[in-house]
């Protein structure tokens, strides 16, 4: 009985034996024939479209995985890839050396022009071109410096010519009229070479706000700000000058100028996300591409000014409304800033937060802010992972405003 049992046991196992054999062989037959693995259907983490190469049949190796191609902004050089966060104004100084060293070495994305740089639009125009001629960094070089202006309409415009109304007029006249006034001031600033508006204000004009008194606001209420500032917006991206929504979470309740003083805004968390965010949802829709973080305080989200806090520019802005756009700062020269700091944690606690890109008053502030997001990306205080994606936002819109329009 023994020597039976032994025998059916030794019978089975070698059947086991035969059957791994076949079925490993039968594996090995069929995994051959597949093209060797799963395929990359790009990378993650940079946020901008994998730079070209690999091998010529679409960068997979017969037999081998392939590693995922990195992307553009995981390419740069640290000072280049802190580069794509920094905006900086020129207001009347002109093309000086320095910037023009700032931007040939990558440091600069982008500038914003005021007044005082279109003494007159042929004066800007030249400006413009001079500063898009400047040789940059060879990954970059053919991508476009982001060329800001706030050409908002009524009392905010840096240049002539269109919007012929304010925020105000528009809102009343309506969203067709908002819309052409949109498509109007498009051309009008592609004609100097402008790629980028500061505008709409999107901030729900409150009686006895410095929004609503100086005409900024579209309307008192949410839905009419959605209804006619929306248009304008995509008026000004239907002609390839992309839209920035501003001051997100709303700066409608604000007594004062936020350059000029610090506020604070004591609203709930129902009201800011109920009446003052409310537009931000249908221009997200509308595929706005920036949108512009208020420096004013919301205590009842958090107690740093919102360019600050990450709870409002990721958590409310990012999570909760699912913009996929670029965020950018309002000026870190201002006021409300002063008090939180000098310009190298300004650009620090803005990083962090998950502002894509920091907008500077000046060439010395942001070269300070520059620097400090080079020495703490190195040393880990901000997470390159992030630092990565954000940049990767401010490439993918520099390649669109390169083929000179913005898809819907």
């Amino acid at each position: 009985m023994e020597r039976a049992r032994v025998r059916r046991r030794r019978l089975a196992l070698s059947t086991l034996i035969a059957l791994a054999v076949a079925g490993f062989a039968l594996g090995a037959v069929i995994g051959s024939g597949s093209g060797g693995g799963p395929s990359s259907e790009g990378s993650s983490g940079g946020g901008d479209t994998p730079t070209s190469g690999g091998s010529s049949n679409g960068g997979t190796t017969s037999g081998s995985e392939a590693a995922p191609r990195p992307t553009l902004a995981a390419t740069l050089r640290p000072g280049e890839l802190a580069g794509e966060r920094v905006v900086v104004g020129i207001d009347g100084t002109g093309l000086t050396p320095e910037l023009r060293a700032a931007i040939a070495q990558g440091k600069v994305a982008g500038v914003v022009l005021f007044e005082a740089d279109f003494p007159s639009r042929g004066a800007g125009h030249a400006l413009i071109d001079a500063l898009q001629a400047i040789p940059r960094p060879q990954r970059t070089a053919r991508l476009p410096l982001l060329v800001m202006t706030d050409q908002e309409g009524g009392e905010v415009k840096r240049v002539d010519g269109p919007p012929a109304a304010s925020a105000a007029a528009m809102g009343h006249e309506g969203p067709a009229y908002a819309r052409r006034q949109g498509h109007l001031t498009a051309a009008n600033l592609k004609s100097l070479g402008v790629n980028v508006d500061l505008a709409p204000v999107l901030d729900v004009g409150r009686p006895g706000g410095v929004i609503a008194d100086t005409d900024r606001a579209f309307a008192d209420t949410a839905p009419g700000v959605a209804r006619t500032a929306v248009p304008f917006a995509e008026g000004l991206q239907d002609e390839g000058v992309a839209a920035t929504a501003k001051h997100f979470p709303g700066l409608g309740d604000a007594t004062e100028n936020t350059d000029f003083e610090a506020q604070t805004l004591a609203l709930s968390r129902g009201q800011l996300r109920e009446v003052d965010m409310s537009p931000y949802r249908a221009y997200v829709a509308a595929g706005g591409r920036l949108v512009m973080l208020a420096t004013a305080i919301y205590p009842a989200l958090s107690p740093r000014p919102a360019a600050f806090s990450r709870r409002i520019a990721t958590g409310e802005l990012r999570g909760r409304l699912g913009f996929h756009g670029v965020t950018i700062t309002d000026s870190l020269g201002s006021t409300a800033v002063a008090e939180f700091g000098g310009q190298r944690e300004a650009a620090v606690d803005g990083a962090a937060a998950g502002d894509d890109l920091l907008l500077f008053d000046d060439l010395p502030s942001a070269l300070e802010g520059h620097d400090a997001l080079v020495d703490q990306l190195a040393k880990g205080g901000l997470r390159r992972a992030p630092f990565l994606a954000a940049a990767g936002r401010v490439l993918n819109l520099r390649r669109e405003l390169a083929r000179g329009q913005l898809p819907p």
